[in-house]
């Protein structure tokens, strides 16, 4: 390979959370000493244990090299970086700059977008598991969470219930859904015959939609990510989707997201909601790093990155399935991350969910909590590691923590 995605990065001490955790960790996970030769393997937040590619830090170094930071518009290049990025990865071929906003982070927009097509107190639908930020965000701007569920299938994929989701649009009078494609945490990459199913269901009962695709370019093998807006006239006109370059190439210290909204009306007012705080503006090395990142070496880059993360993601569910009784999951088939059913294996040896993982922080393995998602009995897990180090992890399991 070309960049490099198997040396083992020293993080501690680096203004990582990944390894120096937040005094407030949810959990207190961190509570429990490591067990003395084991070093920690950062697998519960959804960052990147890789180098960044090189393109990023040359645009950022070469600006920071200008001994000036005053005020500035964005580039026209910043926007032509966005535009072309969408056009190779996504088809997406009538992306003009007048769709594209800057926002600090995608759940702001979401909120921006949310006091725009909704009011404070009302029903917003969510699919479940439901990604934590959207909770948080939702629940502490005043907007009640209405969870459809997710249900695996005969195969083990996860599916989206239309039945279900109408009937809560229709009984609890919902006029906002939240679409979060591919999902978080489950991994599900939306195929187009399914999203032009809910968008249907969205469109007959008036629901405006929010679409978070910030995992798009993280699709694994055999899959293809089909942006949400592309699939009626309804999804284009009535639905705003954010993006970011963050989780693609690990900038999420950087700040800096973008949404793209094709209708006018929608798009006005999302962003005179977004300026009303006067804090929704783009830093200039953030800029600098999404055109470094989508110069052609990020283009290389991702296509190496999707290549170890297949390899990670076979390697943990081949492990996991051959050899923990009571784990339950399906594949990912996009972004980095496990989510895995425990209950059957907590229930068969008399172990609570908390006992297991602070088994498994305490040799090392830092995974996460999946409760938090509003599912019972799970754990997620980051595989945006060296593959040395997801073999370490599972060894470790396997020989300390699930027996």
């Amino acid at each position: 390979m070309k960049f490099d995605f198997t040396s083992i990065l020293e993080r501690k001490g680096q203004d990582a959370i990944a390894v120096d955790l937040p005094a407030n960790y949810a959990g207190s996970y961190a509570e429990p000493k490591r067990r003395e030769g084991f070093d920690i393997i950062p697998m519960w937040v959804a960052d990147m244990n890789f180098p960044v590619v090189p393109s990023i830090q040359k645009a950022v170094t070469e600006r920071v090299e200008k001994p000036h930071f005053g005020y500035f518009s964005p580039r026209p290049e910043y926007f032509g970086k966005i535009i072309e990025w969408h056009k190779k990865h996504n088809d997406v071929k009538d992306l003009t700059e007048e769709c594209i906003g800057y926002e600090n982070g995608v759940l702001g927009g979401v909120i921006s977008a949310m006091n725009v097509i909704a009011s404070k107190g009302d029903n917003v639908l969510v699919h479940s598991p439901v990604y934590i930020g959207f909770s948080m965000v939702l629940e502490n701007n005043g907007y009640n969470i209405v969870e459809t569920p997710l249900k695996r299938d005969e195969n083990g994929i996860w599916r989206m219930d239309y039945e279900d989701m109408e009937k809560k649009i229709v009984e609890k009078n919902i006029h906002a859904a939240i679409f979060c494609s591919p999902h978080n945490p489950c991994g599900r990459v939306w195929e187009r015959e399914e999203i032009e199913k809910a968008m249907a269901i969205y469109e007959k009962h008036g629901v405006y939609v929010i679409s978070d695709e910030i995992w798009s370019d993280l699709i694994l093998e055999g899959h293809k990510h089909i942006p949400t807006q592309s699939v009626s006239e309804y999804a284009r006109t009535h639905t705003a989707a954010f993006y970011a370059p963050s989780k693609t190439f690990n900038l999420a210290g950087l700040i800096g997201s973008y949404h793209i909204i094709y209708d006018k009306w929608l798009r006005d007012r999302i962003l005179k909601e977004s300026s009303l705080s006067h804090y929704n503006s783009m830093n200039v090395l953030s800029m600098y790093a999404l055109i470094g990142a989508y110069e052609p070496e990020g283009y290389e880059w991702l296509e190496e990155l999707k290549t170890v993360l297949n390899e990670n993601v076979n390697y943990a569910y081949d492990f996991i399935t051959e050899n923990f009784k009571g784990f339950s999951l399906a594949k990912p088939e996009g972004t980095y991350m496990l989510y895995i059913n425990c209950e059957e294996y907590c229930k068969a040896n008399n172990i609570t969910l908390d006992e297991l993982i602070k088994k498994g922080w305490e040799y090392g393995v830092y995974w996460q909590d999946g409760r938090p998602f509003r599912m019972d009995y799970t754990i997620r897990m980051n595989l945006a590691l060296p593959k040395s180090r997801v073999e370490e992890a599972f060894r470790r399991l396997k020989e300390y923590v699930v027996r």
